[in-house]
């Protein structure tokens, strides 16, 4: 019975080691509707000395087709300073950069604004996790979130 009281907490050892590591993502709630979030997030942006690339109107898109969809509007910004160094440790980080920001009316009405975390955005990747550059870009996107949704 002993070898297999160990050999279990080795194949859950190794099993785990192998499971990925899920994304974290943030939210926070606004007070204002969506498209005054994103509007207030687009000014934060550009006042922050990044640039707008896209802003992609879900629900519009949505009722376009005749089709409905809460109010969703996803922000696309990034500065090549922010997004550079992740592609300089792996190119494939140009599919997470520039960064993107998702705000929506959740289904009470609320304005949420969601975001993933530079971690979990480069997992997989050949970008380091300890990279300091990560927590550059984490404390930039709680700034600009933060701008966002301040009264």
């Amino acid at each position: 019975m002993k070898p297999l009281n160990i050999a279990i907490p080795a194949v859950l050892a190794v099993a785990m080691s192998a499971m990925p590591v899920l994304a974290e993502f943030h939210s926070k709630t606004s007070p204002k509707s969506v498209a005054e979030t994103v509007d207030a997030l687009a000014a934060a942006v550009e006042e922050a000395g990044a640039s707008v690339i896209a802003r992609v109107d879900h629900s519009g898109a949505a009722a376009g087709v005749d089709m409905e969809l809460t109010e969703s509007q996803l922000l696309i910004f990034g500065n090549p300073k922010v997004g550079t160094p992740p592609m300089q440790a792996d190119p494939r980080a140009g599919l997470m950069v520039p960064l993107r920001v998702l705000t929506y009316a959740d289904g009470d009405g609320t304005t949420q604004v969601f975001w993933e975390d530079a971690t979990g955005l480069f997992e997989g990747l050949d970008v380091p996790a300890d990279a300091a550059y990560l927590a550059r870009i984490d404390g930039a996107l709680n700034t600009l979130t933060e701008k966002a949704v301040a009264e």
